[in-house]
């Protein structure tokens, strides 16, 4: 018999769709947005990521989902999924995080638990949305109302990692508070949970977690910079290298979306907050960071050589433009990069997706994508693996 939870999620993307059908299975669950056209989508049991099938919608108990915040006022647990990218200098933007905090301290009640699955740097939770909850609320932190991290595991387009199958890490603003969230979570994932020791802990290991592959992946790139220049294949010097029984298998290419190309950012922030400024952190954002341009002047340097520099006009297709295989996420896509770098050489480029949403990438990226990748080209740029290409 599972305890009387009444669930509210905040944000209904990548993130919080998925977590409100696996709590549904057990729970009453109301999904909350901002984004009415969404929450419209949703209710018609379509999901524009494609994330989600409408068969799940229908195999699982119903979920509300609304654009009013009332409607979760009689909920006891608020679970917080809205993005935290970063601004134009590369800093944290909180502005999402505070705005969901002030929306549900409004509504928050004495014993509720407000849980955190946005990535963020160690402390924030604590530091920046426990504050913003007590000012709304007017309950005092941790007698009246408690909070927790959970950070996400969530991976775009991969249908056999789901939510259940990943082991969540848990933690709370008390001990007390820290085993009910786990619990919670234990209820609904069955990979089992790890609790972690402070809600700090829970924070930094999902920075690290991203930070690592993203320096890993910057290293490739480096080494993809390096043999270019040596005019060496750098597929080639990988196959041979990892006939070694402990060499990690990472390869170099672009380097985008909602967590890789972000995260490492909020650690280096708060890194510098406490007056240490990371090397290999930033370092490594700095290289996967050029990569989309240099990908361009490889292409560029390619047709110029085909046709004797005169290369104004000349017709290029990008397969993909979406930030990683198989999915619909053009979340801090990379690809943008190659796409503008060769628009300003002069050339006709064209984009093929076909599973990303053509009004996203046209209101986002003011790019027409087309409708199939038939046609004469000089050049064909497979920029996303998409099982369709190949």
């Amino acid at each position: 018999m599972f305890k009387d939870y009444q669930i509210g999620i905040i944000g209904l993307g990548y993130v919080g769709l998925p977590l409100s059908i696996a709590f549904a299975e057990k729970y009453t669950v109301i999904g909350y947005d901002i984004n009415t056209e969404r929450v419209s989508e949703l209710n018609n049991q379509f999901d524009k990521t494609k994330e989600i099938e409408a068969v799940q919608f229908e195999t699982n108990i119903p979920i509300k989902f609304t654009t009013d915040l009332k409607d979760l006022s009689d909920c006891n647990i608020y679970i917080v999924t809205v993005p935290t990218p970063i601004d134009k200098d590369k800093l944290p933007d909180l502005s999402f995080l505070v705005n969901a905090s002030k929306a549900v301290g409004s509504i928050l009640k004495k014993g509720d638990i407000v849980i955190y699955e946005s990535t963020v740097y160690p402390g924030c939770t604590e530091e920046e949305c426990a504050p913003v909850l007590e000012l709304s609320s007017r309950l005092k932190f941790n007698q009246e109302f408690y909070v927790g991290y959970s950070p996400e595991r969530i991976n775009p387009g991969d249908k056999t990692r789901t939510i259940q199958s990943i082991i969540k890490v848990t933690s709370g603003s008390t001990s007390e508070i820290a085993r009910v969230i786990d619990d919670l979570y234990k209820s609904i994932i069955t990979a089992g949970t790890y609790l972690a020791p402070s809600i700090k802990v829970a924070e930094a290991s999902k920075a690290i977690e991203n930070a690592q592959r993203d320096v890993n992946i910057s290293f490739m790139n480096e080494l993809a910079l390096i043999f270019d220049k040596l005019d060496i294949d750098i597929d080639e010097v990988l196959e041979a290298a990892k006939t070694k029984w402990n060499f990690l298998p990472f390869k170099p290419g672009l380097v985008g979306g909602h967590c890789i190309g972000v995260d490492p950012h909020y650690l280096a922030y708060k890194a510098m907050q406490v007056g240490y400024t990371p090397k290999v952190i930033l370092s490594g954002r700095e290289v996967n960071d050029q990569m989309g341009v240099w990908m361009a002047e490889k292409i560029i340097a390619y047709l110029a050589k085909q046709f004797n520099g005169d290369i104004k006009g000349k017709k290029v297709l990008i397969l993909g433009f979406a930030f990683k295989e198989n999915c619909a996420d053009t979340r801090n896509t990379k690809v943008i990069d190659v796409y503008n770098t060769l628009i300003q050489a002069g050339l006709y480029v064209s984009v093929y997706d076909p599973w990303v949403n053509k009004d996203q990438a046209q209101k986002e990226f003011g790019i027409t994508l087309l409708d199939s990748k038939e046609g004469d080209y000089d050049y064909v740029f497979k920029a996303v693996n998409h099982a369709v290409f190949n």
